[in-house]
């Protein structure tokens, strides 16, 4: 009897060490697909537009915070020209920095580098988005104005790649090294995430043993799905995710660590 009960205990964990997501995963800057259609901005007579963020910020440009409605993680933004051919922003949420972001043109105006920091987690996380210019910038207008196409993303710091699973007995745990985190059972059931300010809800589905769904919520609202799916011989995960409030996706691929 005691060795069935033995037995009975260590069956789930065996089931546990198989899965094809347990461990800890790094992506791979190179292999990401970025979303084809254009972001929109501008600084023209002392006006920051941003056409591209879900709702559009539309503010003074004259470096200081400046309040916007109805973004998660941040409610007031101070934008300021820093030369010909930059734009700085800073976001904060109740008074606390968020992120900051700069963006520099290209000498020829035909390419623009974002350089960003997210500070929402328990670390500082940073990196790069590089994009090509679709369309001039208007008469009058900064030189960072314009129609842009995202090409490719750089730079990001380790901790802004990383992302660590393991298996429950129904479910799968998610950390990360910034302090984000949540546990959810493989029911569609939704559960907070914890250490994002953003008021984030997750919700999991597995599709097959090597395929889970991952659904995220704000305020109730579906804002992104994800689509995971482990390689046959285990070492890589493909990505692909759809951002519902900005209609945008793309996908890219993780390594897992030995």
């Amino acid at each position: 009897m005691k060795a069935l009960t033995l037995c009975a205990l260590l069956l789930p964990l065996a089931a546990l060490a198989e899965s094809p997501f347990d461990g800890t995963w790094v992506s791979k800057e190179e292999t990401a697909t970025m979303d084809k259609k254009p972001y929109v901005i501008s600084l023209a007579k002392g006006v920051w537009h941003s056409e591209s963020a879900v709702p559009p910020i539309k503010v003074k440009a004259d470096g200081t915070d400046q309040p916007v409605k109805g973004h998660a993680y941040y409610d007031t933004v101070a934008v300021k020209s820093s030369g010909p051919d930059s734009v700085e922003l800073t976001s904060k949420k109740a008074g606390k920095e968020s992120g900051t972001a700069t963006y520099t043109v290209s000498a020829d105006g035909k390419t623009l580098t974002l350089k960003w920091t997210d500070h929402t987690g328990t670390e500082v996380a940073s990196g790069e988005t590089v994009y090509e210019r679709l369309k001039a910038a208007p008469a009058g207008a900064h030189a960072v104005s314009g129609s842009w196409r995202a090409v490719k993303v750089q730079n990001m710091t380790a901790n802004a790649r990383t992302v660590t699973y393991q298996s429950t007995a129904d479910g799968l745990s998610m950390s990360t090294p910034t302090g984000q985190s949540y546990t959810a059972r493989f029911d569609g059931k939704d559960v907070p995430m914890a250490g994002d300010p953003g008021g984030t809800f997750v919700s999991l589905k597995r599709v097959n043993p090597n395929t889970i769904v991952e659904t995220d919520k704000r305020n109730g609202k579906v804002v992104e799905v994800d689509h995971w799916t482990v390689a046959p011989d285990g070492k890589t995960m493909k990505v692909e995710w759809e951002t519902k409030d900005t209609k945008r996706k793309g996908s890219y691929v993780m390594e897992k660590s030995p």
